[in-house]
């Protein structure tokens, strides 16, 4: 960002082109650099809009930022009023009406939306989208599941294209992916026709719901069917709020969002066209956080039970170092039997197993805790820093150090922003009536 030499970002100099005066005449007190009127349109009815908007006030209190925050018209829709004077926006863009009355006030803006990714009119920080489908269907194989299915009621909430991306990632790892997108007549709220899908559905099946709110439509019909959660429907939404999360039964698995980074990334950004800098021709995408474990996919669908037990082995010791002959000493397997019987059940051998759940623990400790990466090296099994880093960026596409960028602009924040912290634990295992055939669909 090319700033101004002797003043913030956030102010415009106003004293460039002062008039030549008088040796004579006593010299003129310095015009004192105008601080920034920056409209921010983010609802903050969640988890998600709370966390970039508290980003947002503290990059705006640093940086002398006045801040015009959800203004709303007549009919309570996120408007600017029309006597504003300003300098920037940032915004969630989820409808075109939105849109139009934006790109009306051709002011520099920053969209921190994914509907409408394509819009070169201004900046765009989104999650990837990429990134978070595959950490939901690499969760939910963690748990042994092959059946997938994504919840889609219409709503302007999310993006469809966000269920396209989780049924891409399925498929191309060679599973089928059913989607729930039902006609627009059909009420969101029809549990009756939410009910006839998921009982219609392969078991066990794990779900992937776009936020926090379709997922507790879905726990809440599987409870009115009197479908279990999680050993006959595993639910994961993609993203987090532990309030939302936590108040049904059972608790809904989430993904944890970098919010506060895409909150100060769009001060940045905004910042910097401010000041005269191009709008970024592709929008900036943040890889989520980490996948916060709770009881609703706290389930092995393994249709053996001492392979079960083997691999609630492998979660529980994984960080501690054992080794696969440990495993063929408390199976009363030989090595090869193991070794069949993973691959015929998983898909991966017991030390790809170890490996897996090794970096699983790893990403969990990068996440929630400012160990070094030496150090969680060490406490996960790894022989060093670099090897593990080697090693998480080969399973995960992103370094250690990358994955806590994310993370470093929540260290100034007040405490009551950072989630509670809680270690990944082995999922339960579920009775044999409720377990998956031994066989994966072949690669």
């Amino acid at each position: 960002m090319n700033l101004p030499p002797k003043h913030s970002p956030a102010m415009i100099d106003e004293t460039r082109s002062l008039p030549s005066v008088d040796p004579a005449t006593p010299p003129a007190v310095a015009a004192v650099p105008r601080p920034l009127d920056v409209a921010v349109l983010v609802e903050f009815d969640d988890m998600w809009g709370r966390n970039v908007l508290e980003a947002i006030s503290c990059y705006a209190r640093d940086a002398g930022w006045r801040l015009l925050v959800s203004p709303r018209d007549e009919q309570r829709r996120l408007r600017i009023p029309a006597k504003w004077r300003g300098d920037g926006v940032i915004v969630m863009l989820r409808e075109r009406s939105l849109q139009e009355h934006i790109r009306k006030l051709d002011l520099p803006t920053v969209d921190v939306g994914a509907t409408f990714l394509n819009d070169t009119a201004c900046g765009r920080i989104a999650t990837d989208d990429v990134d978070r489908a595959r950490m939901a269907f690499e969760h939910f194989r963690s748990r042994q599941l092959v059946h997938f299915a994504y919840f889609s009621p219409a709503d302007d909430r999310y993006p469809q294209q966000r269920g396209e991306e989780f049924r891409r990632v399925v498929e191309d790892e060679r599973f089928s992916c059913s989607v729930y997108s039902p006609d627009p007549s059909v009420d969101a709220n029809d549990y009756d026709a939410i009910g006839d899908w998921i009982a219609g559905l392969p078991k066990p099946v794990g779900i992937f719901a776009p936020d926090p709110f379709p997922a507790r439509q879905l726990v809440e019909a599987c409870h009115a069917r009197k479908i279990d959660i999680p050993s006959e429907v595993a639910v994961l939404s993609g993203d987090e709020d532990e309030l939302l999360c936590s108040m049904v039964l059972p608790e809904i698995t989430s993904i944890e969002l970098a919010t506060h980074r895409i909150g100060f990334e769009a001060c940045q950004m905004l910042a910097s066209i401010i000041d005269g800098g191009a709008i970024p021709e592709k929008p900036l995408l943040i890889p989520p956080l980490r996948v916060c474990a709770r009881r609703s996919t706290e389930a092995f669908a393994v249709d053996d039970p001492a392979l079960a037990a083997v691999v609630k082995m492998i979660w529980e010791k994984a960080s501690a170092g054992i080794q696969v002959r440990d495993l063929v000493r408390a199976s009363s397997m030989s090595r090869r039997a193991l070794e069949l019987r993973f691959r015929r059940a998983l898909g991966r051998t017991p030390a790809e197993e170890i490996r897996r759940v090794r970096l699983e623990i790893a990403r969990q400790l990068i996440v929630t805790t400012s160990m070094s990466v030496g150090r969680i090296a060490l406490a996960t099994g790894f022989s060093s820093g670099p090897y593990l880093t080697h090693a998480f960026r080969r399973q995960f596409r992103v370094t250690p150090s990358a994955l806590r960028v994310g993370l470093k602009f929540v260290s100034a924040l007040p405490s009551r922003t950072k989630t509670p912290l809680r270690r990944p634990e082995a999922p339960a295992v579920p009775e044999a009536a409720n377990r998956l055939p031994r066989t994966v669909p072949t690669k």
